[in-house]
């Protein structure tokens, strides 16, 4: 009789610090959503423009085309490039980051512009 008793009392500490099923140790994040296009008539290249995404290739971009991703919050460093081959062929100088913020559970939607430091990315209305 004693040594169930015992034992029940020595589990009911280790009982009691487990979490109830279901919950979480950790609280909830949530994501970002990051939609960027590149629009037909902005960007007059017969290239594929390279989405990066902390200096990774995310996306390759053809006219017309729109990528959208589940981000977490935060800043994300983001860079546009030509690739391809022959012309379309990146040089040596590589195109500086585009540091985009997300929060929980934002919807940013951008355009890929053309101007005279390079590509760069515009807020866009999410109705389009």
């Amino acid at each position: 009789m004693r040594r169930p008793i015992l034992s029940f009392l020595l589990l009911l500490p280790l009982v009691a610090q487990a979490a109830p099923y279901g919950a979480s140790t950790a609280p909830a994040q949530g994501y970002g959503v990051l939609i960027v296009s590149r629009e037909r008539l902005e960007v007059a290249s017969p290239c594929d423009i390279g989405l990066y995404l902390h200096d990774q290739l995310a996306a390759r971009l053809y006219q017309g085309q729109s990528v959208a991703f589940n981000l977490p919050p935060g800043d994300v460093p983001l860079r546009l490039a030509l690739i391809g081959p022959g012309n379309c062929a990146p040089g040596i100088v590589q195109a500086d980051n585009q540091p985009v913020r997300l929060q929980a559970g934002q919807v940013r939607k951008f355009r890929i512009a053309l101007d005279d430091k390079g590509f760069q990315l515009i807020p866009a209305p999410l109705d389009r």
